[in-house]
């Protein structure tokens, strides 16, 4: 005798481990003592469901205050990592849109992913129901997505009115600054925090540099923005400082926050809004020129007059050349930290005879506890490129037609490596259009009862590996392929490039960015605390990248010798 669907559930009923998911976006919420009443009544209408069903509810997710456009909401996360783990096995929301508004990423969850983790997947209002056929959800989906998109248009055209007005529409009011408690909207000074951003705008007109700006903060124990915002209740949040040295790391303050700061024209009075642009699904683009931002003057009371201002962005506009003279160093972006991969800046030693050395920004900027010097000279590091593009240079001339005939075989190997590439792609291509077919076929057959669910779930299970494993086997060949192509003609561009530097006398900037593509400074201290600095240098085109590695130590010592000689 068939099993009726009311048996069936009644009979996995005590089997459920249930998990409540409950959002509101950010346009609709209503918060009052602290969580919002829709979540409220969708928690109701859930938990009266599975109360009829019978089912045991395991756990609540909440995201309060979360627009459904975004797959990165934190409650929906830990959701589906309980999923993952089997804690729960059937997600219950009050309609699907709760779930969320990418049509594509909903309908991935409803069709694939919570089958293929065995949960089962319920939207009320909708009547989805995973365990049986719906028709209408995709239409649903696509329904929400588009719902979010208009919703998505008129929040920004009301945020460009209020922008236009003057009025202020951020979350967080900016340091110095907070939110007027008769009008969340309307800014007024911070008596406790004003006197701080009152005294970056005086350090930076008089010259202070942002990461000069930093370590009096840090010296004087000035705690940063994000400390504030948490001990008044406005954000749980900490920087990685913080969670670095819970003791000190409020202290320390991130550079782009005061680059920020400074720019800000809220400092003496006026609301600058609209910085982003923004697309929707996609979210920020990019950023905003200052003058293309909408700003509004006089909206409330300035912490520093408008000439302290623009004094401040004279000075940063000042401070773009890098060295004091207004020229650019000659290895600018070129030239980085063989450990935390930040560049090396130049700068003049403070010795009696000053001389050019390259140290890394990361040292530069938040000490030795965060990164090493990584010291190089000017004088060490333009001999060492000068002697060795002359040097490959100069053998490119000298091997002449056997360095043509390597370019030609390395090319010809190139090409034939990409064709095998290929014809693999396309193998494994035409094995997932067969397995597609066999499972399509396989279902067939089931409804057509010539074959039991236990061969179906083998033949499902069985393509289904190997789908996976030809997948990755694509991705894989796709990204060689990928490399392969930018790699095309290298060998020949390579050899007729450094050839033209064969009787180089001197370096600039243009040769040196045409040729090099990196100098990688490495830096070792041993147990006896020996600094031992090394680098090598990466070029573009090089078909195969065999970078010499420069012990510096070693380096200034032969030429020492050579020079006595």
């Amino acid at each position: 005798m068939k099993m009726t669907s009311e048996q069936m559930e009644e009979l996995l009923a005590p089997t459920y481990r249930v998990g409540v998911y409950c959002r509101l976006s950010k346009e609709d919420e209503d918060q009052k003592g602290g969580e919002s009443q829709s979540i409220g009544h969708q928690r109701e209408i859930i938990e009266e469901f599975c109360k009829r069903k019978g089912w045991a509810v395991e756990e609540y997710y909440t995201d309060d205050g979360f627009t459904g456009t975004s797959s990165t909401r934190p409650a929906l996360q830990k959701m589906l990592a309980d999923v993952e783990a089997k804690r729960i096995n059937v997600v219950v929301t009050k309609d699907y849109s709760r779930l969320g508004r990418d049509n594509l990423f909903t309908e991935n969850l409803r069709e694939i992913w919570f089958p293929k983790h065995g949960c089962r997947y319920v939207a009320i209002n909708d009547n989805i129901d995973t365990m049986y056929d719906d028709d209408f959800a995709p239409f649903k989906a696509l329904f929400n997505a588009q719902y979010s998109k208009d919703i998505s248009k008129k929040v920004h055209s009301a945020y460009v009115n209020q922008a236009e007005k003057g009025r202020f529409t951020g979350c967080v009011a900016p340091f110095g600054y907070m939110k007027d408690p008769a009008d969340p909207c309307h800014l007024i000074i911070d008596q406790e925090t004003a006197p701080y951003a009152k005294r970056i705008f005086e350090w930076a007109k008089d010259g202070y540099g942002v990461g000069r700006i930093k370590r009096r903060l840090e010296a004087e124990m000035v705690p940063c923005p994000t400390w504030w915002n948490r001990e008044r209740g406005i954000r749980n949040h900490y920087t990685k400082w913080e969670v670095q040295d819970p003791e000190n790391g409020r202290y320390v303050w991130d550079e782009s926050v005061l680059t920020d700061m400074l720019i800000n024209p809220v400092y003496y009075g006026a609301i600058s809004s609209q910085k982003r642009n923004y697309k929707f699904k996609v979210g920020v683009i990019n950023e905003k020129k200052p003058d293309e931002w909408i700003i509004v003057e006089h909206m409330h009371d300035p912490i520093i007059d408008q000439d302290t201002f623009d004094i401040v962005q004279e000075k940063i506009a000042s401070r773009k050349c890098s060295r004091g003279d207004g020229t650019v160093s000659l290895f600018a972006g070129l030239i980085k930290c063989g450990e935390c991969g930040k560049a090396l800046t130049i700068r003049k030693t403070n010795a009696k005879c000053p001389q050019d050395i390259y140290a890394c920004v990361t040292y530069n900027r938040h000490g030795k506890n965060h990164c090493t010097q990584h010291r190089v000279e000017y004088d060490t590091l333009y001999s060492i490129v000068f002697d060795e593009i002359r040097e490959l240079a100069q053998n490119a001339v000298d091997t002449g037609e056997v360095a043509e005939s390597l370019a030609d075989a390395y090319d010809n190997e190139r090409r034939a490596q990409q064709e095998l590439l290929e014809k693999s792609i396309a193998k494994a291509r035409n094995r997932i259009e067969t397995l597609e077919r066999m499972t399509t076929k396989a279902y067939e057959d089931l409804l057509a009862e010539t074959i039991n669910e236990a061969m179906f779930n083998s033949v499902m299970e069985r393509t289904k590996t190997e789908t996976e494993i030809l997948q990755k086997q694509i991705a894989d060949y796709e990204a060689r392929l990928e490399r392969n192509d930018c790699e095309d003609g290298n060998a020949r561009k390579w050899i007729d490039l450094i050839r033209e530097y064969s009787d180089i006398t001197k370096l600039d900037a243009d040769t040196l960015n045409r040729l090099i593509s990196r100098i990688v400074v490495h830096e070792n201290i041993t147990e006896d605390g020996v600094r031992e600095i090394s680098l090598e240098i990466h070029y573009n085109f090089r078909p195969m990248d065999e970078s010499k590695s420069y012990n510096l130590s070693d380096y200034a010592e032969a030429h020492t010798v050579a020079k006595a000689v």
